[in-house]
């Protein structure tokens, strides 16, 4: 199970984790808080749906929503920096994407996640698209978003 993972290697590296969504409005937040002895290690979690919640409580710059966009990977990695940093965190996962059924652009089709994962000061972002119903597509980008930030701790601890 990732979720597992994700605690196995939080203790094992002694990090401190936070979370920043948007599309996924508190399920990846909800998922960790289902692992017994996350509270080891998950500071908080802010849900920013609103453009003006992500400049205000996470530092990202209008410059950047305006220039890409809310469902963007700049925006996602703003969000996962500003979360790192206000929650004093070692690491961060932030998710901002369409859920749908509405909302979905041509360049930004409902499914769009983008993902950004902030671990010792690096930043790794994705861009994902999901097919589903509003449920699903917010779930597998919870779930995404686990394991992605697995993989991403585990390359930058693999030559330590």
């Amino acid at each position: 199970m990732t979720e597992n993972k994700l605690l196995e290697l939080l203790s094992k590296h002694n990090l401190k984790i936070a979370t920043a969504e948007s599309c996924t409005g508190g399920l990846v937040a909800g998922v960790l808080c289902d692992i017994s002895g996350i509270s080891a290690h998950f500071e908080e979690g802010f849900i920013t749906y609103s453009e003006e919640a992500k400049m205000k409580n996470l530092g990202v710059l209008p410059e950047t929503l305006e220039h890409y966009g809310v469902v963007s990977c700049e925006v996602a990695e703003e969000m996962a920096m500003g979360t790192a940093e206000r929650a004093n965190a070692d690491c961060a996962i932030a998710t901002t994407g369409v859920a749908g059924p509405t909302g979905g652009t041509e360049e930004n089709p409902v499914g769009t996640v983008c993902f950004a994962c902030v671990v010792k000061n690096q930043v790794l972002t994705e861009r994902m698209i999901f097919e589903g119903n509003r449920m699903e597509i917010r779930m597998q980008a919870a779930v995404y978003a686990i394991e992605m930030l697995c993989d991403y701790i585990e390359s930058c601890y693999e030559e330590d």
